[in-house]
C-alpha cells in the first residue's frame, strides 16, 4: 500500500491544487462523528481528499466529479493503488452537467471557484436529511480578506466571486451557514 504523501508530493511536482490537511481533517472527523456514510465530492483533482474521505470507516461510500481527463485517470489509479476503488464512484464530467438522484450526507464543494453558488444550487437537493454542504478555499490564501495581496486582473476578478458566494451563504434563508478559520477557510451549511 502506498503512502498518501505520496499524491501529495506529485500534486506538489505536477502543480494539482489538493487540500490543506488542516481542512482534509476536519471533514474526516466531520465524517467520523456524524456517521456520514455518502460523501459527494465536486472537483476530484488527483484523489487525495477521496481517498481520505474513504479511509475514515469501510462503510463511507463517495462519489467524486472530476472535468479533467488526465487528473480523472490519475485518481482512478490512485483509488485502486489506495485500496477504496470499490467504495469511490469516480465520475467524468462537467459538475454543472451531471445529473444524479442520489442523497448525500456530506457535499463537498472543491472545483471551479468562480461556479461555488451554482454548484449549491444545483447540489442542495441532493442533500439526505440532516446533510450538509462544505465548501473550502472561502479566504483564498488571504486574498479574500485582503485584495492588495494580488495585483493579478483575473485572480481578483475570482475573489469577488469567492466573496459573493461568502455573501450568498450569509445571506441564505434556505440553510444555516457555520465558517471555521481553519485551512483556507471552509463553510458547513445545512437546511434551516
Amino acid at each position: 500500500m502506498q503512502e498518501i504523501s505520496s499524491i501529495r508530493k506529485f500534486a506538489i511536482n505536477n502543480a494539482v491544487p489538493i487540500m490543506q490537511d488542516e481542512s482534509n481533517e476536519f471533514i474526516c472527523n466531520y465524517i467520523r462523528e456524524h456517521d456520514s456514510k455518502k460523501v459527494l465530492e465536486i472537483g476530484t483533482a488527483i484523489g487525495f481528499s477521496s481517498i481520505k474521505f474513504a479511509q475514515v470507516r469501510d462503510d463511507v461510500f463517495v462519489t467524486t466529479i472530476e472535468s479533467d481527463i488526465d487528473r480523472h485517470i490519475k485518481a482512478k489509479e490512485n483509488f485502486t493503488a489506495f485500496g477504496v476503488a470499490d467504495r469511490v464512484n469516480a465520475v467524468y464530467a462537467d459538475a454543472l452537467k451531471y445529473e444524479t438522484d442520489e442523497k448525500f450526507d456530506v457535499i463537498f464543494i472543491d472545483a471551479a471557484k468562480a461556479q461555488y453558488i451554482n454548484f449549491f444550487e444545483k447540489y442542495k437537493n441532493n442533500l439526505s436529511e440532516g446533510g450538509v454542504i462544505i465548501t473550502d478555499n472561502l479566504s483564498f490564501h488571504g486574498m479574500v480578506e485582503d485584495m492588495s495581496l494580488t495585483n493579478n486582473y483575473s485572480t481578483k476578478r475570482l475573489v469577488k466571486k469567492i466573496r459573493k458566494y461568502i455573501l450568498f451563504l450569509q445571506e441564505n434563508q434556505e440553510f444555516e451557514t457555520t465558517f471555521y478559520e481553519c485551512g483556507d477557510k471552509i463553510s458547513v451549511s445545512r437546511r434551516r
